[in-house]
Parts: C-alpha cells; structure tokens; sequence
C-alpha cells in the first residue's frame, strides 16, 4: 500500500480505531443534557452536581459494556435515571438538612420572562413529582426530551405496549394536575 491511500479492507479497520469514545467526549456531547434531565426527574437542586458526577462515573465504568451501533443519548438517560431515583431516595431517606439552597444560575431573559418560565417550571416540577416514578420517567423521555417510545422503552428495558401504557398514564395525570392548578389559580 502506498502512503496516502487506504484499500477499501483498510478503512473500516481504520474507522473502528478512530471511532473510540471516551468519557470526556460523552460529558462534553451529554453534559448538559444529563444535567438538565436530572433536575426533570426530582432530584434536589443541592444535589444535581453529585448526581451529574454520579452519571459519569458509571458511564465511565460501564463505557466498555455500550453497544458503538446503539444511539449513545438514550444509553446516557437510563444511566440517569437510575441516578436521579437514587438520589431521590437519598434525599428522603437523609435527616440532614441543607444550609442553603443551590444558588440560582444568571440567566439572560427578561425579569418576566424569568419569572413566568421559573413558575412553570416549579408547577411542573410539583406534577411530575406526584407521579410514580415509572411514568415520569417515561414522560420525562418522550414529552420533554422528545424520544420515541420505542426508544423511551429500550431505555427503560420495558416492553414497547408497557411504555405506551406508562405514557398515556402519565398523561391523563399531568393533563388533570394542570386543570386542577389552573381551576385553583384562576387561569
């Protein structure tokens, strides 16, 4: 072989060595993902930081077991999930109580723009923590983060019709906490 030209038995050989991934180049692709999808699914904001690095160390342990045909985000957000359930646990399980809370990060919108979007936010935080943790999961996946169900079911190792199932539970569930908010607060 010539220097500069690769035969075509070569470049899949070649593709394979330079396809290698490791766990900084998942964090910098998935970071904030991860970080945001932690927070959706109920953990504390004190404790996103030690759940974000809980999520990487098993990445980085696990990393070796990842399927390289399989999409990595859905791989990374059942990793989370079972962080986030954890840490949900550990909080309720914990007697110690925090100082202060997480200090809130600048962001550049409009005050009413900031106010209306955190208010939202809380009310869905507040819905979605009163649903079981299977079909928050489930609703988290395929409502806020836009995955297919049959992706949201790989993620979860549930059958496709359970993830469905899960979803339209879900559902019907946010749908009545959002008419009993807005019967509540007059909207």
């Amino acid at each position: 072989m010539t220097r500069g030209t690769l035969s075509s038995l070569d470049a899949p050989a070649l593709l394979s060595l330079d396809s290698s991934i490791d766990v900084a180049t998942v964090f910098r692709e998935h970071g904030a993902f991860v970080h945001r999808i932690l927070r959706r699914l109920g953990v504390h904001p004190a404790d996103v930081d030690d759940a974000l690095q809980e999520v990487f160390v098993v990445v980085h342990r696990r990393l070796p077991e990842f399927d390289r045909d399989a999409s990595m985000r859905p791989w990374v957000y059942g990793i989370s999930v079972r962080v986030a359930s954890r840490a949900r646990r550990r909080r309720w399980s914990s007697r110690e109580v925090g100082a202060e809370e997480a200090p809130e990060p600048i962001d550049p919108t409009t005050p009413m723009d900031s106010v209306a979007a955190k208010q939202a936010s809380e009310v869905l935080s507040v819905i979605l923590d009163q649903i079981d943790d299977e079909k928050r999961a489930v609703y988290v996946l395929h409502e806020l983060e836009e995955l297919s169900v049959p992706e949201v079911a790989k993620v979860l190792g549930c059958p496709v019709q359970t993830a469905y199932s899960r979803l339209r539970a879900a559902q019907v569930a946010v749908a009545d906490a959002v008419r009993r908010y807005r019967m509540r607060e007059g909207i």
